[in-house]
Order: C-alpha cells, then structure tokens, then sequence
C-alpha cells in the first residue's frame, strides 16, 4: 500500500470539542441544526452546510455547496482551522466506556488507528477492497462536497492486517501527551489524538504499509469512491511534470488494525407477516430453523438472555415473547463466503421464503436497526405497533468482511455496522 504523511488541518486543542462533529451520514438535517444550535465553530456548517438555510431547504441546492466554500473559508480565517506547518502521520485513538452506552460494565476497550493520505491508485486499481455496493447519487453528492471544498473534510475507516511493527511504533507514539483527549457528545466514546513529529518514525509507517498487500473499507463506501474519483479526475489537469505525484492524488483515511476492530449486529425490523397469523409464521420457521421459546424476562434493560450466542443463532420478537431461531444443518453452505452469513440465511429462510421480501433495499415492510441500538430499540418499535417482529443477529466477523473483500464478492445490504463513527474535524486533508 502507498500511503503518506500531510499537512492536517485541524482546530488548536482548545476549540477541539466545540469544532469537531459526529459524520454528516449518521444524522440528519434537523439533528444537526440541533446539536450546532448556538456554535458557530461546529463542523455541521460546513459538513451538512444546509442548516445554515432554512428547515427543508434541499441539501443539493448550489447555494448549500457554496455555503460550505465559505464556512470553510471562515473557519480558517477565524484560527478554528489551522494547517500544520510540515507533513505528519496521526494516531487516533477510540475508547468504548465501561460506563457508556456500548460498555454494558465491560472493560474500556481502545482501538487505535493510524491517520494518511490513502493513495487514489491503490482504490482505483483493487488494493483498498470493498465489501459493498455504492449509490451513484451518493458518491456524485459527496463529490461534490470534495470538489468545491477541494479537501477531504472528513476520513474513510479501513483496516488491515495487523502488524507487530506497527502495533510497537503507536505504542510507543501513544506513551507522550495526546494532541486531544475528549468525550464526544452526544455518542458518549472517548476521543484521543497525537501528533507524529519524528522524521524517523514516518518515515518507517511508510515502509511498513509498502508491505502490506491490501487494505479493507470498513466503513465509509461512498467517501472513499468520492475521494478516489476527484483524485482520478484532478489528473487531468495539466502538469508540468507528468511523472510527479500531487497531493489530489492521496484521500483521507484512518487505518486500523484488524484485530482491533469492533463490529456490532444490524438488525431487521419488518411491519407485517405476510398474512399469516403468529402461530402460522412460527409454525412456517420450523422447516429450517429449531425454534425455541426464551422464559426469562429482561429486566431493567438488560437484553443479554436473549441476544443470539453465535452464528446462524438468531433472536425473534414477536406478540411480546423472544424466541431463539438456530438454522438447521444443511439450511447454508459453509463453503460460501456470502451464503454462509447469517444476513443471506435470515434473508432466504425468513424474509424473502415465508415473508414474500425480495428486496431488502427497497421494500418498505423493513427497516434495519444498527445494534448500537440494542434489543431493547426493537422491542419497543414491535409493542409500538409500529412493526409486527423484530429479528436480531449475531454481528459478521472481520475476518467474514476479508474473505468476502478478497474473493471479489459484495456482502448484501445493510450486513455490518462498525462502532464507534469516526469524529469528523480532528483533521482534514486539503488537496492543494
């Protein structure tokens, strides 16, 4: 892989909090305009720059684009951006809290990410793999956003497959004083940034990444087809030296190692049965799946009884009881990186076999839940009313998202969801 150091723009340390914002894809228009109300430094002006308009004002209108132009250019302006003076390579480090909303009383787990210029060729050519199709309209709206803003405002997330030697040289970045070190609201994880000055040391990430074969987008599909497609385009311009490499060619990526990675479930949510009664639909699962019933109940929000315990276990809701549903033996094939995940066995066995869904991207009977979530989002929108069951699942493996990525394959629809997000604004990548 070819990656390398840049010049990150990025707030001073005090104005980081007030600065720095979840990704413009985890909320929308109005949740922004409410988390920025009242800060005029929040990155929301220029990643979702519609707020800055009226409620309901289109985010594609060419003066929303503009407006971003001109936030970026304040934010400059004002000192809540500023350009590091040489090229540097970044540790970003995220914490899940033993007392926040993923920690469940579990140990703080960190996982530590190092931050480049990911290079155009290496996306355009296979090298960074992908494990999902993307919307062209999505990628020609983040486009956009790179082009008139001539910079990566905000990172990719890949993996790859950890090194010791790499591991060894964050651990030994990580020992100094970070450059941040905050809680981001409202998600409540754990933000901790350095800055890598030594000469020596980035030179040495730059050789250790020129061994490694490939890397994985494990989240932020359209970003990174975005980034590498203005890469791409900005070659067109003309040089004066053919051969020279510019700073359009590389995009803003965060790079974690494999094994540090933290997959959570996505689960299914679906507003009818079909016609067919409780007793019918449960009845109708038991042709492909050893259905049981869980006796407990889960008190004070605690769902851990009844989350399913392994793969091809899957956890129903339905008429207010929680079942346990394990896909029998030759239901899927183990051979098959895409037939043996349990989004393809829930999708073929239940979702499109007993409850006539074929299309899990635009049917509107389904609505998907990330699991950061929890079970409990699920009981609650099937005692709502509002759904009739919800079905959770057991999270893909790291490894599943490799193999499927390495033998050219595309998981289906909503199959994975990494946590914690990426904060957008502890640096940016300006093309120039």
């Amino acid at each position: 892989m070819k990656i390398k150091p840049f010049k990150g723009i990025r707030p001073p340390k005090e104005l980081v909090e007030q600065v720095s914002s979840r990704p413009y894809d985890v909320l929308n228009s109005e949740e922004a305009r409410e988390e920025a109300k009242g800060n005029a430094k929040s990155l929301y002006h220029i990643i979702k720059p519609e707020i800055n308009f009226a409620p309901g004002t289109d985010e594609h209108d060419p003066r929303v684009y503009d407006a971003a132009v001109e936030q970026f250019r304040l934010f400059k302006q004002n000192g809540w951006l500023v350009q590091d003076p040489t090229e540097k390579y970044y540790v970003y480090a995220q914490t899940i809290m033993a007392n926040g909303r993923m920690g469940n009383g579990e140990c703080d787990k960190t996982q530590y990410g190092l931050v480049v210029g990911a290079w155009v060729d290496d996306y355009l050519e296979g090298r960074i793999k992908k494990h999902e199709l993307t919307r062209r309209d999505k990628e020609e709206d983040r486009m956009k956003h790179v082009r008139v803003l001539n910079a990566n405002m905000e990172p990719v997330f890949f993996a790859y497959p950890h090194r010791d030697d790499l591991d060894a040289i964050v651990a030994e970045v990580t020992k100094g004083e970070p450059e941040y070190d905050f809680i981001g609201a409202p998600e409540g994880f754990r933000h901790t940034f350095w800055v890598i000055n030594d000469e020596k040391t980035i030179a040495r990430i730059t050789e250790i990444f020129a061994e490694i074969p490939a890397m994985y987008i494990a989240d932020g599909h359209h970003r990174s087809a975005a980034a590498a497609r203005v890469g791409a385009e900005l070659r067109n311009v003309q040089r004066d030296d053919v051969q020279c490499t510019k700073e359009s060619d590389f995009f803003l990526a965060v790079c974690f190692p494999d094994n540090q990675l933290n997959i959570i479930d996505y689960n299914r949510v679906v507003k009818d049965l079909n016609g067919l009664t409780e007793e019918e639909f449960l009845k109708a699962l038991e042709e492909d799946f050893d259905v049981q019933s869980y006796n407990v109940q889960c008190t004070k929000g605690d769902y851990s009884a009844v989350k399913p315990k392994a793969l091809h276990n899957f956890s129903l809701y339905l008429g207010g009881k929680w079942y346990s549903l394990t896909a029998k033996a030759g239901r899927y094939d183990d051979n098959d990186p895409i037939g043996v995940l349990d989004v393809t066995i829930s999708s073929n066995l239940i979702l499109d076999k007993i409850l006539g869904i074929k299309d899990l991207r635009s049917d509107k009977r389904i609505d998907f839940v990330g699991g950061i979530r929890g079970l409990g989002e699920l009981q609650r929108r099937v005692d709502s009313g509002e759904m009739k069951m919800a079905l959770a699942l057991y999270p893909v493996t790291m490894q599943q998202i490799i193999d499927i990525a390495d033998s050219g394959n595309i998981m289906p629809p909503k199959t994975t969801w990494f946590e914690p997000k990426l904060r957008s604004g502890l640096v940016i990548h300006e093309l120039n």
